[in-house]
């Protein structure tokens, strides 16, 4: 059983998932992905070098299960990031490595880093990345089976996704996040 919201999770230097991202694991909160329309952007992206090219690229391959390769491709695009010197861009890439460390078992390594980038993205006033990153950490504590943390997280998330204006799909996505956690914290003690 999945959620049928669908959410493009990083608003900045926007990553076009819709249509691929088809609905969320109730048990995991991972992503549901059309693997054939996830495969098809992979390749018409071909060997685009840009930072947006990477990051996409980086994306598509964590959604696909290709955990090593979009490891490469996150701090590639990391690198870019940090060579062009727009702050924004940069705590971005970051915040998409650190879902690549997620799906890879680094989990104290990826919360450590979404707390950094949401601590910047609040002091910077980035909302949308803000609460990405609120979102991505609550993700994080909920493998980790923290759900009375994780819940904390996608409150903030909501707070801040529903205060900044973003997207009806971001919104739903981590209602859906929050019902979870709140359900499991409730019953887990």
């Amino acid at each position: 059983m999945t959620n049928s919201s669908k959410c493009d999770w990083m608003s900045p230097a926007r990553v076009n998932l819709k249509g691929m991202i088809t609905g969320y694991d109730p048990e995991t909160l991972r992503e549901v992905v059309d693997r054939a329309a996830a495969e098809l952007r992979l390749q018409e992206l071909g060997n685009g070098r840009s930072t947006a090219a990477l990051g996409e690229k980086a994306e598509l391959l964590r959604l696909l299960g290709r955990n090593g390769e979009a490891l490469v491709a996150a701090e590639q695009a990391f690198r870019l990031a940090h060579f062009g010197g727009d702050r924004e861009q940069l705590t971005t890439a970051r915040l998409r490595r650190a879902r690549v460390f997620q799906y890879q078992g680094e989990l104290d390594r990826a919360l450590a880093e979404m707390i950094a980038v949401r601590a910047t993205a609040a002091l910077e006033e980035w909302a949308s990345l803000e609460g990405s990153a609120a979102y991505s950490g609550g993700t994080v504590l909920f493998d980790l089976g923290r759900f009375a943390e994780a819940q904390v997280a996608f409150t903030a998330a909501l707070d801040i996704r529903s205060g900044s204006g973003a997207p009806a799909d971001e919104v739903e996505s981590v209602r859906f996040a929050l019902e979870t956690a709140t359900r499991l914290a409730a019953t887990n003690g």
